[in-house]
């Protein structure tokens, strides 16, 4: 038997397990995780709880810490940011004239890497589009290429 809390990411609408840290995990509590994106902010979903060993995929990252005041403030500028980079890089995606709709944008919590999620037809070649966010966002581009699905779920789509 193994502790596991579900936790929530807004953003990416997804929900992943992880070893709690001690003290209190109340459902809504924000907490600050280390996830395969990176340093991200997410809410406790499900309070910690014991389940079978091999129902998750181990090992389990912790929950690094509940929320600060100072994360919050770095969570709000971040998706401020966001905002702004997606405008950004919609302007270079008409400029570069490239068949691609973009869908959402996110910044890890340490600003490390911006996450975009676009959908597309065919195969892009986006090097230069990568070059140009780069050069302007001073920081690590992700592009992540997503379904037409995968675009309902992020947008809160049921069905």
């Amino acid at each position: 038997m193994c502790m596991v809390v579900g936790v929530y990411f807004k953003k990416a609408n997804t929900l992943e397990y992880y070893a709690p840290c001690p003290g209190d995990l109340d459902e809504g509590t924000r907490v600050v995780v280390e996830s395969q994106r990176g340093y991200e902010m997410g809410m406790v979903k499900h309070e910690p709880k014991a389940i079978n060993g091999e129902d998750v995929a181990q090992p389990l990252n912790p929950v690094l810490r509940v929320a600060t005041e100072e994360d919050l403030r770095a969570h709000e500028a971040n998706e401020v940011a966001a905002d702004e980079a997606l405008a950004l890089c919609k302007t270079f995606v008409s400029e570069l004239e490239l068949d691609m709709r973009l869908v959402n944008c996110e910044y890890t919590l340490d600003r490390s890497k911006v996450i975009f999620n676009f959908t597309a037809d065919e195969r892009i070649d986006f090097r230069k589009l990568v070059r140009l966010l780069a050069q302007k966002l001073k920081t690590r581009i992700e592009l992540r290429q997503i379904g037409v699905r995968d675009e309902a779920k992020l947008l809160g789509g049921i069905g």
